[in-house]
């Protein structure tokens, strides 16, 4: 097996974040002593070599058996039991895995055998890419590269080692269409052959919805991910809902850019580079993008020579929970999405309409708790930005009217959360039984707060119970 020495720079980079997992160097040089060879393998490997933030530590041992191997780690403390069978093993408080070669064997039930003095080619074969495919020896600093991967990365190739070691496993699917996107690479055409014909049917939402986080969360450009299934024809099995929105029009003086997937695409990648303060509130809006105009398949229409489409956002709402369900069992998700579909035109026309803070208010509490108004604004300027007539890029400006939106919502003091209602449940429990009635005095209540701006409990109390209007 060829090895290259890596760059100094690379081993240097390497060995301080190494020091960070104490005692593992020590570990290292233990297993080494024992006629062990340690390897760094898979996704760290490949983020190192592409200078990204390294986030798991996967270490493969060859040439000593397991239970050697389990007998060295419980010198440095109590080791875990993560999956004998597949030969993984994990010292309690070092997040780090610790496994031996072994092979992946297809099937519902798939049998795993594992191997301590397996070829290193044949152990690196069942990874998915090429680029996941290498491994560097923590003793030597060596990267050994049976496939290529490292000219892979260079070029920003996605290729499978193997086609049928591929085609065992469907998830693989998803994770070259997040690869797509998180590390702008491309399959080469026999892996985008593998892909156009592999049947995905059995993935379970789960697993896809792991794939598809992380092709939100962790991408600058999504967007290459999601043109990826349109171009090798599977974005109809994947999202249809999505698939429905290629070739509808827009209308050329609101949207220079064309058609309406080619707007969400570029939506999503402006969405992508916006800050957040959360990764659950990023996946809010990177969904909502990729949903809000899903309703202009049943709306566009061409009206005295102009494509509108009135009410698309309120038909979106159904189908984005629709697509949102072949991605995630998570409600609160869907919920959240489907009403920042519903709502994501009102910025711009609460601004134009010179609103009061009543109505920044009354929309804060439509969105509550799944959403809020501050992230409402974050799909609007997405919205904005996805109207480049460049092909494949959003605009970066800022917009006025968003601008203002946001503004008047924290003068309102409603952007994060609604107003909190002043008159409660208990302040009524004396005049009125908990119930139907009550809860119909308390709505009431919460409404006049909001238009009148009256936060006197006593006074709300008052009005409520006369069943009359607040005075002039």
């Amino acid at each position: 097996m060829n090895a290259t020495k890596i760059a100094q720079n690379v081993q240097s980079t390497l060995e301080r974040y190494l020091d960070d997992y104490f005692p593992l160097l020590s570990i290292v040089q233990k297993i080494d002593a024992h006629g062990g060879k340690v390897f760094l393998v898979g996704g760290a490997v490949r983020d190192l070599l592409l200078e990204i933030e390294i986030k798991d530590l996967d270490i493969e041992v060859h040439g000593i058996p397991l239970d050697d191997l389990q007998a060295i780690l419980k010198q440095f403390g109590n080791v875990i039991l993560v999956g004998k069978v597949f030969g993984v093993l994990r010292i309690k408080g070092l997040d780090v895995d610790w496994s031996i070669p072994r092979k992946d064997f297809a099937g519902r039930k798939p049998e795993v055998v594992t191997d301590p003095f397996m070829d290193l080619k044949e152990a690196f074969l069942r990874r998915d890419l090429t680029i996941n495919a290498m491994g560097i020896n923590l003793v030597t600093y060596e990267l050994i590269d049976p496939f290529g991967g490292y000219n892979d990365l260079k070029n920003k190739i996605l290729r499978a080692p193997d086609k049928n070691k591929f085609l065992e496993d469907p998830l693989r699917f998803y994770r070259v269409m997040q690869f797509i996107g998180r590390f702008e690479m491309f399959p080469d055409e026999q892996l985008n052959k593998i892909c156009s014909d592999m049947d995905i049917s059995n993935v379970s939402v789960e697993r896809v919805e792991v794939e598809f986080d992380k092709l939100m969360l962790k991408s600058k450009k999504p967007s290459l991910g999601i043109r990826w299934l349109k171009d090798i024809a599977r974005l109809s099995d994947v999202l249809p809902e999505l698939y429905n929105i290629v070739d509808i029009p827009q209308e050329s003086s609101w949207h220079p850019e064309g058609e309406v997937f080619e707007h969400t695409m570029q939506c999503l990648d402006a969405a992508a580079v916006m800050e957040y303060d959360n990764d659950e509130d990023k996946l809010k809006v990177m969904y909502a993008t990729l949903c809000h105009d899903l309703g202009k398949v049943e709306t566009t229409e061409n009206i005295g020579g102009q494509w509108k489409s009135i009410g698309h956002s309120k038909e979106g709402v159904k189908l984005s929970k629709n697509m949102l369900s072949r991605i995630t069992k998570r409600k609160d998700l869907r919920d959240a999405v489907s009403k920042l579909v519903r709502y994501h035109m009102s910025p711009v026309q609460l601004v134009a309409a010179n609103s009061k803070p009543s109505a920044y208010k009354r929309l804060a509490k439509k969105l509550a708790p799944d959403a809020t108004l501050e992230l409402l604004a974050k799909v609007s300027l997405a919205d904005k930005r996805g109207r480049n007539p460049v092909k494949g890029m959003p605009l970066t400006k800022n917009f006025p009217a968003i601008d203002k939106f946001l503004s008047n919502a924290r003068a309102a003091k409603v952007e994060k959360v609604p107003e909190s209602p002043v008159l409660l449940g208990r302040d009524l429990m004396d005049m009125v039984e908990p119930g139907p009635k009550m809860g119909e005095l308390l709505k009431r209540a919460y409404e006049i707060q909001i238009e009148q701006g009256i936060k006197d409990k006593e006074k709300l109390k008052e009005i409520v119970l006369q069943g009359g209007e607040p005075a002039d």
